[in-house]
């Protein structure tokens, strides 16, 4: 018998805690609920898990301290966060602190079942590679971090992706839609409102540029996507 995936909830309104669980119970998952910011806590670092949805108002700890202090133990913990409908400040935030991803309430389940199973269909991709060279520094892939300028830059495992997933199409533009397809695994042929990969890429380039305003490594190429140089393909 195959292992069921693992799912820790962690959100406060009982009738979307229930909703979700009998959801995800439903479809063949091992969830745990919690209620609190403090207990999700203790669970996100005491156990694994294959991802956790995490609520951003919380009683005792907010989602986004929670989601701080998961990133401190693990980058590679695949996190999605609710959020409230109209807040761009908490998805900016979250997904800034290192969230995989957001869903706004309120949301569809449908949606919300095909983006956690799209996050676990990449979870179990080629780990072969240790090192990404971009030109002038190297990220190492098992520690996900990067010696630049003397200081030790910390990248989470999406990040990395993200890079990765550029540098072996450097001779091209990559779309936002090719990004949330072969990065986050999400079906070509289901269209979501998110701007997960625009705030990635900006997270990215206050890690990798020395002028994030004026990238010259990761650039923008109006219409078509985005494109990483380094020393060596430009």
């Amino acid at each position: 018998m195959s292992r069921k995936p693992t799912l820790l909830i962690v959100e406060d309104e009982e009738a979307i805690q229930k909703g979700l669980t009998d959801l995800f119970v439903f479809n063949g998952y091992d969830v745990v609920a919690c209620g609190d910011g403090e207990e999700g806590l203790q669970r996100a670092l005491k156990d694994a898990w294959d991802c956790i949805i995490l609520d951003v108002m919380l009683p005792k700890i907010d989602g986004f301290t929670v989601c701080r202090e998961i990133r401190k133990h693990s980058r590679e913990q695949a996190i999605v966060m609710l959020t409230a409908k109209n807040s761009e400040d908490d998805v900016i935030n979250g997904l800034s602190l290192g969230a995989d991803d957001y869903i706004a309430k309120p949301f569809s389940v449908r949606e919300l079942l095909l983006r956690i199973e799209a996050i676990l269909r990449r979870s179990g991709r080629d780990r072969s590679q240790s090192e990404l060279d971009l030109g002038g520094f190297t990220i190492d892939l098992e520690n996900l971090n990067a010696e630049l300028m003397g200081d030790t830059i910390q990248f989470t495992r999406r990040e990395v992706d993200v890079l990765l997933f550029l540098k072996h199409h450097e001779s091209r533009p990559v779309s936002r839609r090719e990004l949330l397809n072969e990065v986050w695994g999400y079906n070509k042929r289901t269209e979501f409102d998110t701007r997960t990969v625009d705030i990635h890429i900006a997270k990215l380039r206050k890690k990798i540029e020395s002028d994030p305003k004026n990238p010259s490594r990761l650039v923008t190429i109006r219409g078509e996507g985005y494109k990483l140089f380094s020393p060596s393909s430009q």
